[in-house]
């Protein structure tokens, strides 16, 4: 978002002319924004290293997203569901460009993945076991590690831990690999994952020395995934990973390791917020604001059924007046119309703010829409993308009937 002749903008199109066009609540997404968070984690790894990013489609699948994504990027995508799975292919993903990490899903899951063709993820001892009997030799897959390292930010983003329900615990190696070599299974790839928002570059150092001792015991390896984490500003001046030392550090660490495998293995990383994050922006409308002898309310046309985040994490997210962007500051509670607390930031500086200004939480982009739910029978908001300097509607705001879609209503 920029502030241009007086007005914030996204992608060059005033905030208040997209609202205007548009309604509120509303998520609106600058593409321009995702293609160069994609170039400057790609850019910063060495160039002889291969190097393959894959979007970690959680953080945003709306289709339009992901088409372009795969239309203006190299990368492929990392999903943990089928249907993720069947969006990337929709949107013209190839199967090999696919990798599949599921938690916990049911086995038969697992098997339309495999018969799909995508690249198999596998993250516990059960279902190991399963491929072995079922596939043996036959199906190539990527284990899952759990290194029991500690870190990222809110405890509930942190998945690295030996309390962490992800990934088989190194502990476990030895289960493993008995495992394995009963059944011949092939092994393609490593995979590891600590969490999110990680600012100190050796941890990703420390991830590494975990699959680097790991791929010792595997001679026919094609790549290490080395998960993601990178950590966005929520704030202004806040501090981000720094990702050309990351890039740096990894890229000489990987290159030792590769000289020592005995060669050139890719090397994978499966960046979702990172990439989508900043390019979102929530739009909303002002109900009302309230006094109270405690603080000064500010009511908006939305709640956590349509940004859970900083309920759930305890997220930070940098709010802006667009109505009124260079107004006197005044301490202000933001809050949702849920009936629920649902309070989306409290003591917050803001722009003097009245009814019906448009306010805007800024780095919506990632598990926005994707938490979002019809929590109090409240209908989810539209979806517009900003690219090339036009705007595109790319999700109709829902309507009253969808409430009732799956409903199934009997004579009682």
């Amino acid at each position: 978002m920029e502030f241009v002749n007086g007005q914030f903008t996204i992608g060059n199109i005033p905030v208040l002319d997209i609202a205007t066009q548009f309604g509120t609540p509303t998520y609106v997404y600058d593409g321009q924004t995702i293609v160069n968070q994609y170039n400057h984690l790609f850019n910063a790894f060495d160039s002889d290293i291969k190097l393959n990013l894959k979007y970690a489609c959680k953080a945003l699948t709306n289709i339009n997203i992901l088409k372009l994504i795969r239309k203006h990027t190299n990368a492929g995508i990392d999903t943990v569901c089928i249907n993720e799975i069947k969006l990337a292919l929709k949107a013209g993903f190839k199967p090999n460009e696919i990798i599949y990490t599921p938690n916990c899903v049911a086995f038969s899951e697992i098997e339309e993945a495999i018969k799909i063709g995508v690249h198999i993820n596998i993250d516990n001892i059960p279902y190991l076991q399963k491929i072995g009997e079922k596939y043996g030799s036959n199906q190539a897959i990527c284990i899952r590690i759990n290194p029991h390292i500690q870190a990222g930010g809110n405890a509930n983003i942190q998945v690295g831990h030996i309390g962490s329900k992800f990934g088989i615990s190194y502990l476990q190696f030895e289960e493993m690999l008995t495992i394995i070599n009963q059944y011949n299974i092939t092994i393609e790839g490593l995979h590891i994952h600590t969490g999110s928002d990680i600012l100190d570059a050796d941890v990703f150092l420390r991830g590494a020395k975990v699959l680097f001792d790991a791929a010792k015991k595997f001679p026919d390896l094609k790549f290490l995934d080395f998960g993601s984490g990178f950590k966005v500003a929520y704030e202004e001046n806040a501090p981000v990973t720094n990702i050309e030392r990351v890039g740096k550090k990894m890229s000489v660490a990987f290159k030792a390791f590769c000289k020592d495998y005995g060669r050139d293995l890719e090397m994978w990383f499966e960046p979702g917020k990172f990439l989508v994050s900043d390019s979102g922006h929530f739009v909303v409308k002002t109900n009302l604001i309230k006094e109270s002898p405690a603080c000064t309310f500010i009511g908006v046309n939305s709640g956590f059924n349509h940004l859970i985040r900083p309920m759930l994490y305890d997220a930070h997210h940098d709010i802006i007046n667009a109505s009124n962007p260079k107004g006197k500051e005044k301490i202000y509670d933001i809050v949702g119309h849920i009936c629920e607390t649902d309070t989306f930031a409290s003591n917050r500086p803001l722009a003097e703010t009245k009814e019906k200004d448009i306010l805007v939480f800024k780095n919506a982009g990632a598990y926005g829409f994707e938490m979002s739910s019809n929590f109090n029978s409240r209908l989810k908001p539209a979806e517009v993308l900003v690219w090339n300097k036009e705007t595109f509607l790319i999700r109709k705001r829902e309507e009253f009937d969808a409430l009732l879609y799956n409903q199934v209503e009997i004579n009682l």
